[in-house]
């Protein structure tokens, strides 16, 4: 009979990249996402699932530091400021705006190159370089208002490539584009996952969340469940989120839970 490991040996733990505390984000006082507690660990692949108007994109901005916490905490084992890269919607975005996609794309080292700096060489290498990963080599000086849906994905894909963060944060990246697209983003996500990075995608298609997705973190304004995609991914919860978001006022004000 083999003897048990010493207690010495044993893997560390090691503490999440994410966690929310009790966490409750909201508009005006007025709570999207209330009484959230879970956590996150270090290369996850998290599909964020609910009903319409569930709280997800609000959850989202809550982690990128665009909404401030109501209530709870946000805890990141990271610096928010350098190692978290987001995506929000596609429709946030003034497609008119007059600038090139290789100026666009390029938006994605302002962290390393800050107000003043300067596009040297190997950093224009890098920006061609993204653009070839996400295939839109000689796409260079077209105007960003001129792509297709897809393409504009693309780009903004090269861009999150250019940030270089542990940790990502997609709101529906796969919304309204082509199926090549959408297959093309996807294996892109999984290399990232391979490299042991964490991300966090807004996903509707419950089909994609099945076949890509380890984890899911499903939401009703509040969290109906959390873990292995095969046990939050069934009917019985789905049909509890749907109930909890259609039974939510929107209107209510910021809640209080009193712990009996």
């Amino acid at each position: 009979m083999n003897a048990a490991l010493p207690l010495a040996h044993a893997a560390p733990v090691l503490p999440p990249v994410l966690a929310f505390d009790d966490l409750t984000l909201g508009y005006d006082r007025h709570p999207a996402v209330h009484h959230l507690s879970a956590e996150i660990p270090a290369g996850a692949l998290v599909a964020v699932i609910g009903p319409n108007g569930a709280g997800k994109s609000t959850l989202l901005k809550g982690v990128a530091g665009e909404l401030r916490p109501i209530g709870g905490t946000i805890r990141l084992g990271c610096d928010p400021h350098r190692d978290v890269a987001y995506m929000p919607q596609r429709g946030e975005m003034d497609h008119s705006f007059p600038v090139s996609v290789f100026d666009m794309v390029a938006m994605g080292l302002w962290r390393e190159l800050g107000a003043f700096g300067r596009l040297d060489g190997g950093r224009r290498r890098r920006v061609l370089a993204a653009l070839a990963a996400v295939g839109l080599s000689g796409f260079e000086s077209r105007p960003i208002g001129s792509l297709s849906g897809g393409q504009l994905q693309r780009a903004r894909f090269a861009r999150l490539i250019l940030q270089d963060a542990p940790v990502i944060l997609l709101d529906e990246p796969f919304a309204a584009i082509d199926v090549r697209t959408v297959e093309d983003l996807v294996a892109i996500i999984l290399g990232w996952h391979a490299e042991g990075r964490t991300v966090l995608a807004v996903v509707h298609d419950f089909e994609q969340v099945r076949r890509h997705f380890p984890s899911c973190l499903l939401l009703a304004r509040e969290l109906v469940a959390s873990g292995p995609t095969a046990e939050v991914l069934t009917e019985p919860l789905l049909h509890r989120a749907r109930h909890l978001s259609e039974a939510f006022d929107d209107h209510a004000a910021a809640c209080r839970r009193d712990d009996k």
